[in-house]
């Protein structure tokens, strides 16, 4: 647990009543922010599509709770859901979220990660009780030059893939639409959050090391990891969440008007994907393994190196990570091998929300 002497903690009293639209409420980040929003007793509005055949989403019981089954690409039907929600917070996590998947669907993923947003801003504009937008990105919105300091907010933006470059595109356009329709004094205040590799029990994407590490085990097998030496920040999810429910906190304040954050973990607590492998098959235990996975001769551009600098959140939002990567991995384990163990998903969903606001 980390606690740094100006940390801030989520205001219980800001969020009790609360109504919040989240869409890709159906999506890992999204079930785990729809349970911290019930946790802080806030009420949530999800609009996002029912895809996969595995979700957490399904498997909790939420309470205060509302969705729709929707796309956001269709204006209309999101512009009614938002406007009839009477929200006073929107948190967009809607998006085609891996780096893999976009390599077989360019298209869908720029159309969904891009114009996405821009609708998602377009039907707030219709949203009269609307104080604060928080558009969830991604790390990867930087233009990677594999530098071993972290990134910053002021840094250039790009993407060597289609993934990334789709949320460095999201990023350009959320700024503009905020300058052009978001800028008046009675406007809802807006800002984009970057976090880093974001990990916890109930994410079941494939491409994702951990969830791979879940499957594979489970079934009795190694896990296959892919470029072992490749480093990255790992949090643990609820690290991410509680710094995007403090900067809604603000906008909603009015107490920043900055228009894009990093919440990543420490420097120092970046690891390379071995390092990660290693912990988690040592917390599953029971003779969980892994394997270097074989490099394929058309293998798709992933980075190398990528880290964020989150002095800005921590400096202004007073928002710090409570849980170093290793004790994100070792919880992210505990919580697969409890649940292929048969425990429900909302009991450990519960106990990690509950372990986390401990002081």
């Amino acid at each position: 647990m980390v606690g740094p002497a100006n940390m801030r903690l989520i205001d219980r009293g800001f969020w009790k009543g609360k109504r919040v639209f989240v869409t890709g409420h159906m999506g890992f980040k999204g079930a785990w922010l729809c349970s911290l929003l019930a946790h802080m007793g806030a009420e949530s509005i999800g609009f996002g599509r029912d895809e996969r055949e595995r979700l957490l989403y399904r498997e909790l019981n939420l309470a205060g709770h509302s969705h729709h089954l929707g796309d956001v690409n269709d204006l209309p039907a999101l512009t009614a859901a938002l406007s009839g929600s009477r929200a006073d917070i929107v948190f967009h996590l809607a998006a085609q979220p891996i780096v893999l998947a976009s390599y077989v669907d360019p298209v869908g993923t720029f159309e969904t990660n891009v114009m996405g947003t821009v609708r998602v801003l377009e039907a707030a504009r219709q949203a009269l009780d609307l104080k604060a937008i928080v558009v969830v990105t991604s790390d990867k919105v930087y233009r990677n030059n594999e530098w071993a300091w972290g990134y910053r907010e002021h840094d250039a933006l790009g993407g060597a893939d289609p993934y990334s470059a789709s949320k460095a595109a999201a990023e350009i356009a959320t700024e503009a639409m905020v300058s052009s329709f978001f800028a008046g004094d009675s406007a809802p205040r807006a800002a984009t959050a970057r976090a880093g590799n974001v990990i916890g029990g109930g994410d079941w994407a494939e491409y994702r090391l951990l969830p791979d590490a879940a499957r594979a085990i489970s079934a009795g097998q190694p896990l296959f990891a892919r470029h072992p030496r490749s480093m990255r920040p790992w949090q643990h999810v609820l690290d991410p969440l509680a710094g995007y429910l403090m900067l809604a906190e603000s906008l909603a304040g009015r107490r920043t008007a900055r228009t894009s954050w990093n919440f990543g973990p420490a420097q120092e607590d970046a690891m390379t994907v071995q390092e990660v492998a290693d912990l988690f098959v040592a917390a599953w235990g029971g003779g969980a393994a892994w394997t270097a996975a074989p490099e394929s001769a058309d293998a798709k551009h992933e980075a190398g190196k990528l880290t964020i600098d989150s002095s800005l959140a921590r400096r202004e939002l007073g928002w710090h990570p409570r849980w170093r990567s290793d004790e994100a991995i070792r919880r992210t384990a505990a919580w697969y091998r409890d649940h292929a163990a048969g425990m429900h998903a909302s009991v450990l969903v519960e106990r990690d929300i509950s372990d986390f606001f401990k002081v």
